[in-house]
């Protein structure tokens, strides 16, 4: 898997490489089992901090999408399918329209869950 960050961006860089680790389990890139990088390695080969690597780590793993084992480092989770890859996609893009719009995640999730 090939991960690339745009140093110029506005985007956090951490944002960044969740969103492209989205972007392979929605496009099927990667499947549950596959093992990701070690986030000391990925954090050099990016020329980033590796503290920005686990912040992104640390927020696909709290959407299901991967796996994070002291020791064994982080794999892609056996629910992780192209479906829930595409729908945390679409999650987070809905939460950062609601923060520009002014509303809390929480008054999103409330306008959903009205919504459904």
């Amino acid at each position: 898997m090939l991960i690339k960050v745009d140093l110029t961006a506005k985007e956090p860089l951490a944002d960044q490489i969740a969103g492209q680790i989205r972007a392979a389990v929605a496009s099927g890139t990667v499947k549950g089992g596959d093992r990701l990088p070690p986030a000391r390695e990925l954090a050099s080969g990016l020329g980033v901090n590796m503290h920005t690597v686990l912040r992104a780590y640390a927020a696909v793993r709290d959407e299901g999408l991967i796996e994070l084992r002291r020791g064994r480092g982080a794999t892609v989770s056996h629910n992780a399918t192209p479906a829930t890859g595409r729908m945390a996609e679409l999650v987070r893009e809905l939460l950062a329209e609601g923060r520009r719009l002014g509303m809390s995640a929480e008054e999103v999730a409330d306008l959903l869950r009205r919504t459904s």
